[in-house]
């Protein structure tokens, strides 16, 4: 199978375009340069690409500030137990339940299911010591 490598194939070279737009009276005019990498490394070849674009004319004018913009909402108030809180497991399938634990973390997102997290000191049959709540699962002490 043969392959073609462009990077050996041309040490460099320089591409113009000048372009005039139909609509409006202003010429664009771009120029690409590529020059290839000088490497110690001659086992691999890279090249180096720069483009340099020029617009003639006056650049648009930026877009106005809305007027009607309001003040940023406030935030709403977190919701469950607060991070370092006691708080009783009334879920009745778990391995900690009415068992006290302490809250690790309480996730914002009002979709999440079980927002809770909740750290023990003893483990379970599966050696772990952590796990998820919903709010109405938890009593805080």
């Amino acid at each position: 199978m043969a392959s073609c490598n462009m990077a050996s194939a041309a040490s460099g070279f320089v591409l113009t375009a000048n372009v005039t737009g139909s609509t409006s009276s202003s010429a664009r005019s771009s120029s690409m340069l590529f020059f290839p990498l000088k490497n110690n490394n001659n086992s691999s070849s890279s090249s180096r690409l720069v483009v340099r674009a020029a617009e003639e004319g006056a650049a648009p004018p930026a877009a106005p500030a809305p007027v009607g913009s309001e003040a940023p909402k406030p935030k709403p108030p977190p919701i469950g137990p607060k991070r370092g809180a006691k708080v009783k497991i009334l879920r009745r399938e778990s391995y900690w339940y009415n068992g006290i634990g302490s809250v690790v973390a309480v996730d914002q997102d009002p979709k999440t299911r079980y927002p809770v997290v909740v750290r023990f000191n003893k483990v379970n049959y599966a050696n772990v010591s952590t796990n998820n709540y919903a709010l109405d699962e938890i009593v805080e002490v």
